[in-house]
This record gives C-alpha cells, sequence and structure tokens, in this order.
C-alpha cells in the first residue's frame, strides 16, 4: 500500500494567532483579517479565494458561492468570524482601495484591481511571522488546516469532501491521518502490548 504525504496543517491556536497578528484599524490589516478568516472559514483554493466576486458573498445567510476546478460551482458556509470581518473590509478598507474602474472581485490590492495569488502568499507569511509560527506554510495550508480541523472535531469525510469540491473521495481521505494518530494513541494506551 502507497501512502500519501500527510498535508502540513496548522493548529487550531496557531491559525487564531495568526488571525490575530492582523489587527489594527487601517485599510490594510482590516481587509487581510478579512482575507485570512474567510480563507480558513471556507477551506477555498487560493485561486478561488482572489476570484470572489462581492456579489459571491450572502453575509445575511453565512454562504458563498465559488466557482471551482471545471467550472463547478458550490456554496460553502462561513462562520460568523468571518462574516463579521467582511462586513468590517467592506464598509471600511474597500471604499478605500476601490478606484472608478475596479473590478467586482471582493478582494482588492492596494491600486483597487483583483488581489492576486502571490499577495495571498505573502500576506499568510506575513502574518505567520508575526505570530511566530515557525512551520513552513503556503496558502495551501489554510485549507488543509480547515479540513482536517473539521474531521478532528467530528465532521463526516462526505461533508468535507463537498466542501472542499473533491470530486473524488479518495482526495478528501488524506485528511483522515488524526484518525490514524488517534487509533494509535488508543492502542498504544490501552493495548497490553502497545
Amino acid at each position: 500500500m502507497t501512502w500519501k504525504k500527510i498535508p502540513i496543517f496548522l493548529t487550531l491556536p496557531e491559525i487564531e494567532d495568526i488571525i490575530k497578528a492582523a489587527r489594527g484599524k487601517k485599510w490594510q490589516p482590516v481587509r487581510d483579517r478579512a482575507i485570512l478568516e474567510v480563507f480558513y472559514a471556507s477551506g477555498l483554493r487560493v485561486s478561488e479565494l482572489v476570484n470572489l466576486k462581492i456579489d459571491s458573498v450572502n453575509l445575511e445567510s453565512g454562504y458563498i458561492r465559488c466557482i471551482g476546478k471545471g467550472q463547478k460551482e458550490r456554496i460553502i458556509p462561513i462562520g460568523r468570524r468571518a462574516q463579521e470581518a467582511v462586513k468590517e473590509y467592506c464598509a471600511f478598507s474597500r471604499p478605500k482601495l476601490a478606484r472608478e474602474d475596479s473590478t467586482t472581485h471582493l478582494f482588492l490590492s492596494r491600486l483597487g484591481k483583483k488581489i492576486s495569488r502571490q499577495s495571498i502568499w505573502k500576506i499568510i507569511k506575513l502574518y505567520a511571522r508575526k505570530a511566530n509560527i515557525k512551520k513552513e506554510i503556503k496558502p495551501h495550508t489554510f485549507r488543509h488546516s480547515f479540513a482536517t480541523h473539521l474531521l478532528e472535531y467530528g465532521a463526516d469525510l462526505r461533508s468535507v469532501q463537498e466542501m472542499l469540491g473533491h470530486s473524488d473521495i479518495s482526495t478528501t481521505q488524506i485528511y483522515t491521518h488524526l484518525d490514524r494518530e488517534r487509533l494509535k494513541k488508543v492502542h498504544k494506551e490501552f493495548h497490553p502490548r502497545g
């Protein structure tokens, strides 16, 4: 049996520390906090995050609509914290960034254009460094953490598959590494020869 490499993920306290590091009332930390909150709350791919449109976010119901691989649409719930962060960003930061020729993309660069994938990478690196996170993380690490935490807290694999937009359940099964680790601990603790 060939084992797939277990993806690097962040613990919940590490995620919280990164998001908390984006504090401040200026446009940039407000925008960055909204990006980090939505990224973690939704498990989006970075390309899906940068392509979110304003009308893809329903802050009243707490859902976002994204177009994923193969132009497949999916609806993903986001939590209260992400909703509040996006509301603050839309009320405070986005109007400061938007220009007459700005796109309808939700997250804008300082030039009023759609934020780039590279900018998301830089944002994650910046706040991970500020939070003193030593792991080598990439934007996809937020997606891995999203899936890992859902499963760790009891979500079923099919629901996680649907939220991630995986067409094949075997792609999602890589995140069951926690179950294997938990079983190993149980075995070690309770088996007479563990």
